[in-house]
């Protein structure tokens, strides 16, 4: 499975990148159910990345729903329902620039209802 490149120039750091390519592949069955992402380290050299910023990608894809880490064997696409696991993902995203800018809780909240309408 070959990630695909991604942007040095995008103000989004590559962690949220590399996690909504394989999110919204994954949502879009480009990635299907069971597909393995290639190992921490493999990845990290394919995109040049540092390790960590791969396994922070990973971690925050797990705990959406996107894919599930099965110890040794690796990280699979797990089965999605609709569009949760790609909104999940969305939603991590979201959380985790409003905490890099000191936003509580309350303040994205509110910023979130403004977008709403």
């Amino acid at each position: 499975m070959a990630l695909l490149p991604l942007d040095p120039h995008s103000p989004e750091p590559a962690s949220e990148q590399l996690r909504l390519q394989v999110a919204d592949r994954a949502a879009s069955g480009d990635l299907p159910v069971g597909t393995r992402l290639p190992p921490v380290r493999a990845a990290a050299e394919q995109l040049g990345l540092a390790a960590n910023t791969v396994a922070k990608a990973y971690r925050a894809l797990e705990a959406a729903g996107v894919v599930v880490t099965e110890g040794r064997r690796g990280t699979f696409v797990k089965q999605q329902r609709g569009t949760d696991g790609l909104l999940a993902a969305h939603a991590g995203a979201l959380v985790d620039a409003a905490r890099e800018r000191g936003l509580s809780l309350a303040e994205t909240q509110r910023l979130l209802e403004r977008t709403w309408g």
